[in-house]
């Protein structure tokens, strides 16, 4: 498989005062391969929903590259983007806050199509719509309903049948599961892996519940503060989490045993100001093993083996 996407520093910088910036996203460099999973995680504020809106194009980076099927899409000009656009999707974390309210699903739906000429009469659109009803589960019974009509379960589904619309091949996920009861999520979460595999679709999925990302996720990026600290496969990153902030997420994760509860994970201290940081590791207040040159300068993501990467001074 071969990389469909990848950043090389990207860094998004919001200016919150004279002179001073808020590090979003600082120096992140991910590839994810065609038809496969990157696991976005974090806990809220590390920068996660920033990341998937750059490599969109949504957001402009203040500096570093994007590069979409190797093309670097911030140097694109505007024809060149309007395809991209056409490939590259994302489906919102809030259902309901990312549908107007005053368009039925039929309309909701054909949007892209109308937008983007995909289609040459209403009746091909009309067609189309149904047939994206279809494959994401939803009853043509409700094609002229509107989001205020449907559960969250039925409205995340138009947003995926949007992301769909124009035959994507690369679609993020920001988190499409955390506003659904455990059992919608359990659908949607089935639904995407299908249509990955039917459609041979790829995904970086957004999220914060470990359980989540390890069940869809070829590799995992685990994300503190803007920075990636630590990056692997899925099953490596579950059987040996290295870095202490990982260490800590998996820890938190509810376990059906009585009394299991690792208490020398808990994480303690208070989280570093992002804006105009401190060199040195931006985990090292909160950190059990800090000493200190963890705070003379920038630490850099390093292999340790089983394309196992962490950006951590106890591996040196």
């Amino acid at each position: 498989m071969s990389g469909i996407l990848k950043t090389v520093d990207l860094k998004k910088y919001f200016k919150v005062g004279r002179n001073r910036f808020l590090h979003a996203v600082d120096g992140v460099n991910i590839e994810i391969a065609e038809g496969a999973t990157l696991g976005v995680v974090g806990e809220s504020g590390c920068g996660k929903s920033t990341l998937g809106r750059l490599v969109l194009g949504l957001l402009s980076a203040t500096s570093g590259e994007t590069y979409y099927d190797g093309v670097n899409i911030y140097s694109c000009g505007r024809e060149e983007m309007a395809s991209c656009r056409r490939n590259m999707q994302i489906i919102f974390q809030d259902p309901y806050s990312s549908l107007n309210p005053r368009m039925s699903v039929y309309e909701l739906i054909s949007e892209p199509l109308v937008m983007n000429r995909a289609c040459e009469n209403r009746k091909e659109r009309l067609a189309r719509v149904v047939e994206l009803m279809e494959t994401v589960g939803l009853a043509q019974r409700f094609i002229n309903s509107y989001p205020h009509e449907m559960d969250g379960g039925r409205r995340q589904r138009i947003g995926v049948a949007r992301a769909l619309a124009l035959k994507p091949q690369f679609i993020v996920c920001d988190e499409p599961v955390s506003a659904l009861d455990v059992s919608i999520q359990a659908q949607i979460l089935n639904l995407l892996m299908d249509m990955q595999e039917e459609m041979k679709l790829t995904y970086m999925f957004i999220t914060h519940d470990l359980s989540v990302v390890k069940h869809i996720s070829n590799e995992i990026v685990v994300m503190y503060l803007g920075q990636c600290v630590e990056r692997a496969e899925s099953k490596e990153l579950f059987k040996n989490p290295k870095h202490p902030y990982t260490q800590a997420l998996l820890s938190a994760i509810p376990q059906p045993i009585p009394g299991r509860f690792q208490r020398d994970k808990l994480l303690r201290g208070e989280v570093s100001d992002p804006i105009d940081p401190e060199p040195g590791c931006r985990f090292a207040k909160r950190c059990r093993h800090s000493m200190p040159k963890c705070s003379t300068g920038p630490i850099k993501l390093k292999e340790g083996g089983n394309k196992h990467f962490v950006a951590c001074l106890l591996y040196d």
